[in-house]
């Protein structure tokens, strides 16, 4: 079995977006969040806030998270968005629930996302979900 490389959207100047700061792009019929990080990597994820069911991601803050192993030593920091509205926390490497408030985990869909002469281009559709990951919700 093969594995296809993702089809990837040209979205804009990596200068036209903000250090730390979110924009949202419109690809397909589907709201896709975009983040540019301190070190100029960007990341994307689904515009939607599972939780609140309105398209503010882009609009969330961007910080970072020190996941741990399974034995609970630290293991590196990840880039995360947590949400303007109910603030649940997710890592925009995985879509992973790192902060649920409390209630239900529900992860969100993380789009392959990458800057090739200074444009930044992200996948048509999202990665599939981490292993063990719950669906996203309705």
């Amino acid at each position: 079995m093969t594995t296809q490389e993702p089809t990837m959207i040209d979205i804009c100047a990596l200068s036209d977006l903000s250090v730390e700061r979110g924009a949202a792009a419109l690809i397909g019929g589907d709201q896709v969040a975009v983040f540019r990080l301190v070190d100029d990597s960007v990341r994307a994820c689904q515009q939607r806030d599972p939780y609140s069911g309105t398209n503010v991601l882009s609009r969330g803050l961007v910080g970072s998270h020190e996941a741990s192993a399974d034995d609970g030593e630290p293991v590196e920091l990840v880039p995360t968005i947590a949400s303007p509205m109910y603030k649940q926390v997710w890592n925009l490497d995985t879509g992973e629930v790192l902060d649920a408030g409390g209630g239900e985990k529900f992860p969100i869909a993380v789009h392959e996302a990458e800057v090739r002469d200074g444009r930044v281009l992200v996948s048509v559709a999202p990665r599939p979900l981490a292993a063990g990951a719950t669906g996203i919700a309705p």
